[in-house]
């Protein structure tokens, strides 16, 4: 065998172990939090906190590979929920669906949990399934909301689908469960798009959130969509190939509806290019072209400063709890500094970031195959107990906001 073969296997060798992290150990979640006794209620619902988040040991230290494999297999043995499809119609013409789903366990307290997926993701998506069934299991109601237009069977009814910042869908789901089961207390899970909505949504002061609504948790948003957008433009990280891929989903939802959303109707009112939707390449490019035009704002910058939960943090009244992992690829290190600095100086905020788990991927266990039950899905289903019994022990007056 040739020396120079033997150096080209040893290169590789060496790429591959420096892109899959192997060296590196499994490593106990960070929490910042100033409130004493609400991280005491944390750590007791979810002592998953303090034990060493274990990856499969191959790949699971890649924030790249969780990261993919979260996009493209989504989770291992995934069940399919059963449950029922909600429609509404809003006042702008929108038909908004959300998909409900009823607890598989009794529990002594009625609680539903309002899931608001990422971006161009529904209750179909496979990551929201397992989290949905693992959560039936323990005894919670869930209900999905499917951002307008990401389903293919449930057609768009108005010139619009979902955006980064508008909450009034999730607001217009939340009503109607209040509605539908008003003995039941309701916490708000968001994922990456998602959090991002329901933070602005429980920051949002001019919106009449029912007093069913006891908290929320964030995971893996990016908090600042200004700042954000000028990370995912550079290729550092691939985070220029992440926001590409993200870019054709948004564009193939406009696109796929687009006797609608692209009528010549709407292109007039809206002063909107079709070729120029259909040439984006990023989502700051497709933004200038399409969304800031359909809602009206003078420029990108200031749709995504209006976008960004970052701008609503001190308005939120309800307890809040953050995830992200450090090796993230769509989010930096450098965004993750403000919500570090809100959690230290806020009552009933938490703020934990693990040191791998990619972009919602937080596969956990094995060699090469991942155990079924990601250490999300487990520590979520924990998490939401926790603000349940912080919101019980506030009404015993064990505790205070």
């Amino acid at each position: 065998m040739s020396p120079a073969f033997l150096t080209l296997v040893a290169v590789v060798v060496c790429i591959l172990f420096r892109i899959l992290n192997v060296h590196s150990q499994p490593l106990k979640p960070s929490v910042w939090c100033l409130d004493e006794q609400f991280l005491d209620c944390l750590y007791k619902i979810a002592p998953v906190l303090k034990e060493p988040y274990v990856p499969p040991r191959l790949w699971g230290f890649s924030g790249h590979v969780q990261t993919v494999l979260h996009s493209i297999v989504g989770r291992v043995r995934c069940p399919w929920p059963l449950g029922e499809r909600v429609y509404l119609s809003l006042r702008d013409g929108s038909t908004l669906t959300y998909d409900l789903y009823q607890p598989l366990h009794e529990q002594e307290d009625d609680i539903t949990v309002a899931i608001c997926p990422g971006i161009a993701n529904s209750s179909e998506s496979v990551y929201i399934r397992t989290f949905v069934h693992l959560a039936q299991c323990n005894g919670y109601r869930c209900a999905v909301l499917n951002h307008i237009g990401a389903l293919r069977s449930v057609q768009v009814t108005s010139t619009r689908i979902f955006t980064y910042g508008h909450t009034e869908d999730f607001a217009a789901m939340v009503e109607n469960l209040h509605q539908k089961y008003c003995q039941s207390r309701i916490v708000a899970v968001g994922f990456s798009l998602g959090g991002n909505l329901v933070t602005k949504y429980m920051g949002e002061m001019q919106k009449l959130k029912p007093l069913s609504v006891i908290g929320g948790i964030s995971i893996c948003q990016g908090y600042n969509a200004v700042e954000g957008t000028k990370w995912l433009l550079n290729w550092q990280n691939f985070r220029r190939f992440y926001l590409y891929i993200m870019t054709e989903n948004v564009k193939s939802i406009i696109l796929r509806h687009r006797h609608i959303l692209l009528s010549d109707e709407v292109k007039t009112r809206h002063n909107l290019n079709e070729r120029e939707i259909i040439a984006a390449a990023t989502l700051p490019e497709l933004d200038e072209a399409y969304t800031r035009k359909v809602y009206n704002f003078g420029s990108i910058q200031e749709l995504y400063k209006w976008s960004s939960s970052l701008f609503y943090f001190d308005t939120i009244e309800k307890p809040m709890i953050f995830i992200n992992a450090r090796d993230d690829p769509l989010i930096p290190e450098e965004l993750l500094l403000p919500i570090k600095e809100y959690a230290i100086t806020r009552q009933n905020t938490a703020y934990v970031e693990v040191a791998h788990g990619g972009h919602l991927g937080f596969y956990e266990g094995g060699f090469l195959y991942p155990n079924p039950v990601t250490w999300l899905d487990r520590t979520l289903v924990a998490m939401v107990g926790s603000l349940v019994m912080m919101h019980a022990d506030l009404g015993k007056g064990n505790t205070k906001l």
